[in-house]
């Protein structure tokens, strides 16, 4: 079933992803003075890199001389099923649920903006993106995922001075040209599907918070002294006009974002380039290490007797048992340390494409007892017959060599 083996690969992942979203989080708190919020905020494509060569597949490897355990089904024998919830099914509805209201809040704000466009700041702004004003609002934000719109409060022009002004809408801009829209919808997709993880909502806080903070260091890399004061005022202001209400859509009304911003501000640039290089490399050796432990290994383990705890029976199918037709499938797979089955592969089958089906659906629920490593490279014949006096014939002919 797609369902549960994807919560299955889900929930192996989640050790691997718990340490790098506690490592982000770290350096997003206690980093960014010797480190700088643009390098760590990069570090965020750590994640997806250690993910995916987490999960490369095995180098290709010869088959080898390993025991091939055998099982009989027939038409009359009874499944094995387990008495437990099911816990993909749990996920699954949470999940739905938890994107749907995300859906209906986002669609209920915007509808309730009631925006009024603007014409005359299309030169000042010159980027060139539509431009709205709201009572609803009391910051400028951009929103739209796709189409990026610019919405600012509708008494502007008493709230901010021209140069102040320009300061806010080239920060705004910004976010327009990286589309962080689009990137926090990714984001927020990616925390919502790892609901359970409470560290994967703390490394999406801190991703948003590198977000302002970068788009800060960009709009004042060539600012004078006085700009940046002038700038920092305006955060303060943007803060204390921001309604409770509107802070999950504006990082202007959360006051903690506010003081670590103020703080980047002015030690903006006055970073070590030791603690960037030494950061690297850990990065680095990071992902070295996990192609590593990717490679094939030796496997003295191999020679013990792997027998599952819990063996769910294929199901045989209909039309072969109405056709009396017998057959064996043989199976490779790997056992992960936690019991379960994954990168099940069909080697060879007789009658071809008749058992292969209920086979890798059977073997996907197996589970097996805990080990330290896991196994690599199981094998299993499934023989379907359609009663147990049919005689079982290896597929595979394996051949000792000795010298």
């Amino acid at each position: 079933m797609v369902i549960q083996t994807s919560f299955n690969w889900l929930i192996e992942q989640q050790l691997l992803l718990s340490l790098l979203f506690a490592g982000f989080v770290l350096l997003e708190r206690f980093g960014l003075k010797a480190i700088g919020s643009q390098l760590i905020y990069k570090l965020v494509w750590l994640i997806p890199a250690s993910l995916l060569i987490a999960n490369l597949p095995n180098a290709i490897r010869p088959l080898q001389n390993s025991p091939i355990s055998h099982y009989i089904i027939t038409p009359n024998q009874p499944l094995i099923s387990t008495i437990s919830i099911n816990w993909a099914l749990f996920y699954v509805v949470i999940t739905a649920l938890l994107l749907f209201a995300t859906w209906i809040i986002h669609r209920r704000f915007v509808s309730n903006l009631q925006l009024c466009e603007v014409t005359n700041l299309q030169a000042e702004i010159s980027s060139g993106v539509k431009t709205f004003t709201s009572h609803q609002v009391a910051t400028p934000m951009v929103i739209g995922v796709l189409n990026s719109k610019l919405v600012l409060p509708h008494n502007y022009n008493t709230l901010f001075d021209k140069a102040t002004l320009a300061l806010i809408l080239e920060h705004e801009n910004v976010h327009i040209k990286r589309k962080d829209n689009l990137t926090n919808a990714l984001l927020l997709l990616a925390t919502i599907l790892m609901w359970f993880n409470p560290l994967a909502w703390m490394a999406y806080a801190s991703c948003r918070r590198l977000q302002e903070l970068t788009c800060d260091e960009r709009v004042l890399s060539n600012k004078t002294t006085q700009q940046q004061i002038l700038y920092s005022k305006a955060l303060v202001n943007c803060a204390a006009n921001a309604p409770a209400g509107l802070m999950a859509y504006s990082h202007y009304g959360d006051k903690k974002t506010m003081l670590q911003r103020l703080t980047n501000i002015k030690h903006n640039g006055a970073h070590s380039r030791l603690a960037k290089g030494s950061l690297l490399l850990i990065a680095a050796s990071l992902l070295s290490g996990l192609a590593i432990a990717k490679q094939p290994q030796v496997e003295a383990t191999k020679t013990e007797h792997i027998s599952p705890v819990i063996r769910i029976e294929p199901l045989y199918p209909a039309q072969a048992a109405k056709q009396g037709i017998s057959g064996s499938v043989v199976l490779k797979y790997d056992i992960t340390a936690n019991g379960k089955t994954k990168n099940i592969n069909v080697l060879q089958s007789q009658p071809s494409d008749v058992f292969d089906k209920s086979a890798k659906e059977a073997l996907s629920k197996w589970e097996y007892k805990t080990s330290k490593a896991g196994f690599n490279d199981v094998l299993v014949q499934l023989d379907f017959a359609i009663n147990s006096e049919v005689a079982n014939t290896d597929l595979i002919e394996r051949i000792k060599v000795s010298h």
